[in-house]
């Protein structure tokens, strides 16, 4: 026997147990095989399907020389498995030793990937290794792989992406990024075309520079070469199905994005840069021009047409991703529902806000989540290496301001803006990864700032050594053009006419102009807001009909009352549904939970959508809901609601819950973005409490209060808010009605507080009935859910309407000396304390809509009591929260007087027993007005 036949790749099993002793006992194998295994990766060589076992035997084979002695071939090996461990540390740590930083050195990391590091020398240069495999190419020597290496891991991009733990996706990038060593190979056509681009972004920023001197306008200068790349990937992606794309940004670059990507007619920019008045200032307030958005069709060169759209956003940098995810998924459910690869969203951050705001890795964790996925995400990072005046180093504790990416294990390529081919390069990784996987992908586009955080910012204050590189740096254009001059492509004066050419286009664009009086904005996605209209307050309070058939309400209550009945369900989940059977065909008492079932159903049948999400609606914080049932054997998920659709011809809507990662400001923010291109769909989001809305503060003041007034948006978002004082603790009693009521102005929402089903069903309804939309935030009830007067009838719901105020259904109003005030569950608690004392002097008028505040109505009803003298407002939350304060702002009918808790910081008190006795307190002071705080 050959005294080497031990090596022969068909003896693994000697391979595989002696790995397994290393494992179990590193001390336990001789020092030379100890320094094979130690610091390698196994299972991600080159010989990626096999196992470890076979890996080294097929090294051995293949390295295994006649006549060698063993020394000589374990020596060989070592080496091969020193180059392989090479190849590993390229691609795992390669990144972090690229050329990306266009304007200063890098830092030092170490280990270095010097060969000294892996045991190797400048001696093994001319080595030839059989572990070149690892790269897909045939056996070379080690220079040759170092020069591949350097290629792929160490020029102008870096990728980092060893941390996927899928082997496919891992095998995937490996092979993309390794044809053609990951340098780009464009056609002399194709590099003109990047040239254009980069000088459309260049001379546009220079013609604003000179023009509006000193004027804000968060300048693309640095990063001039997103342009180009934003233009490859939206024709590249266009030809691979996509046909529309979603976009959001901040304001860095957002004029030449909407210029230069969009084709906004540069009038109207100047227009905004002369600060002219809107053509219309009726219902539009406006907003600076770079927080703008912009719909458009486009047509590619290949001959697609597609639909862009770049949402509007605030200075709250990163609020709009929640918003264009929204938008997206909206887009799929409507208009792709099989497919969502069809719409694209690309999300464009700034390094230090990527980096900073929570609110990114909110949206992150929705990636792969059935409720708010989208096919995955492009994201670019505008990275100026810095943040206003902060350097990158005071901005975050992570290598990288990507390294969010992680979190979803979504591979990231580091690009240096300087080089226009590898950006455009790069985008188009991007896109196939995204198209393939249906996974979200980072592009970090190192560049620079040009000037200040704005125009009129002096950054030499804070970085005046950065400053001094960047005032000697040529733009990327010029860089471009110099390396196209080289290689023969363009000649002489090409891009002096290029630049002549569309600057002449800016002049006589600014010339008309400044013909003109009036800035036009155009609406945002005006396409899905055909047929409607934006409203006044004479409008909104007109009845709208919001009854419905008794007939069908039956036909639906027989369904979300029938469980299938091959399936096994817990027994309380059986009780629950034959109760509201009971409800419903017997007792005629149907409760809140029926009330909102019913109100999805009969919108379902009449063709609108109907989406929900939030923390545990599913269910129901208080297990009121149960809009989803589990059968008790394989949790399979089932929604009665859409079971609609079998006794019909499928012109029902479609009815969506999905239980929501635990956030606010994110999820919030995407439901925004839903309802925002879905007008159609009634989208709710319910908070678990409704002062967990305060964790998405940012979205009520930047987007569901002010967006109308701001870009001229509307939005249909319903948001229900759990409030009430049931002694449950500071955070767990009020919805915060002072702040939304504070929000409240120029019609632009509606804010409710129900006390009976019947009327949150028209509510309800009424906000898909109507041909404009305004948000309608709702405080929504707990201890009412189950509460034996908090009932209504059928034929309530079938013919009745939604109702601003309600009147006391039982008192005498000539007995009545004290008029009552409130709203919600305080009323249930008054009604029962005025029986316990029978009094018959006091009646309570609920205002079940606060705004916009039901004057006339209010009026009314004041004016039905003849022998009133006593006005009352009562709440049960402390005087400086809930309504008081907005009553006394915008009612002044009658003179109020005010039963409630003394003013607190704090919304109620944490003791059960204290908070019982301040309750009392405030119940005692309606029914004497001697009483006070």
């Amino acid at each position: 026997m050959d005294r080497f036949s031990f090596l022969n790749a068909a003896h693994t099993e000697f391979f595989g147990e002696l790995y397994d002793q290393y494992l179990a006992n590193p001390d336990s194998v001789e020092p030379s095989w100890r320094s094979f295994f130690q610091g390698f990766d196994f299972g991600s060589t080159t010989y990626n399907d096999e196992s470890p076992a076979v890996q080294m035997a097929a090294v051995a084979a293949n390295t295994q020389g006649q006549g060698q002695d063993c020394s000589i071939v374990s020596n060989q090996l070592q080496k091969e498995f020193n180059v392989l461990n090479l190849i590993e540390a390229y691609r795992t740590r390669g990144h972090l030793f690229t050329k990306t930083n266009p304007v200063r050195d890098r830092r030092t990391y170490q280990p270095t990937l010097d060969l000294s590091n892996f045991d190797l020398s400048d001696k093994d240069l001319s080595t030839v290794f059989d572990a070149a495999k690892a790269l897909k190419i045939a056996p070379c020597t080690l220079k040759e792989i170092l020069g591949h290496l350097d290629n792929i891991y160490c020029q102008h991009i870096g990728v980092e992406y060893m941390y996927i733990r899928d082997p496919e996706i891992r095998n995937w990038i490996q092979a993309k990024i390794g044809y053609n060593d990951n340098l780009p190979k464009f056609s002399a056509e194709q590099k003109k075309n990047i040239l254009g681009k980069l000088n459309e972004a260049v001379s546009f920023e220079n013609f604003l520079h000179t023009k509006y001197v000193g004027q804000k306008r968060f300048s693309l200068e640095g990063g001039e070469s997103l342009i180009p790349g934003l233009d490859a990937l939206i024709e590249a992606a266009a030809d691979k199905g996509v046909e529309q794309f979603v976009m959001g940004m901040a304001h860095r670059g957002r004029l030449s994005v909407l210029a230069n990507i969009f084709g906004k007619n540069t009038q109207d920019i100047f227009s905004e840069f002369d600060g002219k008045d809107y053509d219309d200032d009726a219902l539009f307030d406006g907003d600076v021009k770079y927080h703008l958005g912009l719909t458009a069709d486009r047509k590619t060169k290949s001959g697609k047409s597609i639909n862009i759209n770049l949402a509007p956003n605030p200075s709250h940098l990163e609020t709009v991703g929640a918003v264009i995810e929204g938008i997206t998924r909206a887009k799929q459910d409507h208009y792709f529902p099989n497919d969502n690869s069809k719409v694209l969203p690309i999300a464009l951050h700034g390094d230090a806000a990527v980096a900073g705001q929570g609110i990114v890795y909110e949206i992150v964790q929705m990636a792969q989540l059935e409720g708010y996925k989208t096919g995955g995400t492009i994201h670019i990072v505008v990275n100026n290496q810095v943040g206003f005046t902060t350097n990158y180093l005071d901005a975050r504790s992570s290598t990288y301001c990507t390294d969010i990416a992680k979190v979803t294990l979504s591979p990231v390529l580091h690009v240096n803006a300087d080089d226009a081919e590898a950006v455009v390069h790069a985008m188009l990784f991007a896109l196939d990864f995204r198209m393939e996987f249906g996974r979200d992908v980072f592009i970090d586009l190192l560049g620079y700032r040009k000037y200040g955080h704005n125009e009129g910012d002096e950054p030499r204050f804070t970085q005046p050594k950065l400053y001094k590189l960047i005032a000697k740096h040529q733009n990327p254009r010029d860089i471009y053009a110099a390396q196209l001059l080289a290689e023969g492509v363009i000649q002489g004066d090409y891009v002096k006419e290029l630049e002549a050419k569309y600057k002449a286009d800016l002049e006589e664009n600014l010339e008309a102009s400044r013909k003109k009086e009036l800035t036009i904005i155009t609406p945002f996605m005006q396409n899905e807001w055909q047929g409607f209209a934006q409203a006044e307050l004479a409008e909104m309070i007109q009845k709208v009909d919001t009854t419905f058939s008794k007939e069908t309400l039956t036909d639906i209550a027989k369904v979300i009352t029938t469980l299938p009945e091959d399936k096994k369900f817990f027994n309380k989940i059986q009780k629950l549904i034959n109760d509201r059977k009971s409800m419903f065909f017997e007792s005629d008492k149907l409760d809140w939970a029926m009330a909102e079932l019913l109100a999805y159903g009969s919108l379902l049948t009449e063709g609108y959508d109907v989406r929900m999400s939030g923390q545990d609606v599913e269910r129901g914080t208080f297990s009121h809901r149960h809009a989803v049932i589990k059968s008790e054997d394989s949790e399979e998920r089932i929604i009665l609601l859409n079971q609609l659709n079998a006794n019909s011809d499928n012109s029902n809507g479609k009815f969506r819950i999905y239980n929501s990662l635990l956030s606010e400001y994110g999820v919030v923010g995407f439901d925004y973005g839903y309802a925002l291109a879905s007008p159609k769909t009634l989208t709710i989001w319910e908070a678990q409490f409704g002062d967990f809305s305060n964790g998405a503060q940012i979205m009520l003041d930047q987007y569901i209060s002010a967006a109308e007034d701001k870009w001229n948006n509307q939005n249909g978002l319903v948001m229900l808010l759990p409030h009430g004082y049931e002694g449950q603790g500071a955070e767990h009693s009020s919805a915060r009605m002072e702040r939304y009521l504070q929000m409240g102005a120029t019609d632009n929402m509606f804010i409710a507080d129900c006390t009976t089903p019947a009327n949150f069903f028209h509510l309800l309804r009424r906000q898909m009935k109507t041909t404009f939309r305004k948000p309608l935030i709702v405080f929504t009830p707990k201890s009412l859910l189950r509460h034996p007067s908090v009932v209504s009838t059928v034929d309530e719901f079938a013919n009745g309407s939604f109702q601003e105020v309600l009147d006391d259904p039982i008192a005498d109003k000539k007995l009545v000396k004290s008029l009552v005030f409130c709203t919600g569950k305080f009323y249930y608690d008054l009604v029962a304390e005025r029986e316990a004392n029978g009094r018959t002097d006091v009646a309570f008028i609920r205002i079940e809509q606060l705004f916009p505040l039901p004057v006339e109505q209010l009026k009314a009803v004041i004016a039905s009591y003849p022998n009133a003298d006593d006005y009352v407002w009562a709440q049960e939350e402390p005087k400086n929260m809930g309504a008081y304060s907005f009553m006394l702002m915008n009612f002044d009918l009658v003179k109020l007087r005010l039963a409630s808790l003394k003013a607190y910081s704090a919304p109620a008190a944490g003791s059960y027993a204290r908070s019982k006795k301040r309750h009392a307190s405030a119940i005692a002071m309606v029914f004497d007005k001697n009483l006070f705080n």
